[in-house]
């Protein structure tokens, strides 16, 4: 699940850092802060399901304001699978909804 967490959290700040004709970012870039492996490893090991909808939120809020926001279509969409994880009530429950963003923001990239 770490690598799931951190594939979503990687493609939400390429949206919303990366620029043409520049480096890409990658895992290990400064630009990843807190939206590394071992720290949602060390999440997924306490249970914390708020503390990893709060990391991958941060992320999709930064995506979000990158494709204009909830106005646009690509927005409202993004918005909807951020609600869809908001809502999980537990660790188990994650893995559908991050799989839909990780499509999505692969798709949108």
């Amino acid at each position: 699940m770490e690598l799931l967490l951190e594939t979503v959290a990687l493609y939400s700040l390429k949206l919303a850092y990366e620029t043409e004709g520049h480096s890409p970012i990658l895992r290990d870039d400064p630009l990843m802060g807190g939206c590394d492996r071992e720290v949602f490893g060390l999440l997924v090991r306490r249970g914390d399901v708020a503390g990893i909808q709060g990391e991958i939120g941060r992320c999709l809020d930064l995506a979000l304001g990158a494709i204009g926001g909830v106005d646009t279509v690509l927005g409202r969409e993004l918005n909807r699978l951020a609600e869809n994880l908001r809502a999980v009530p537990t660790l188990a429950q994650l893995d559908t909804s991050l799989i839909a963003l990780r499509d999505y923001l692969k798709n949108i990239q």
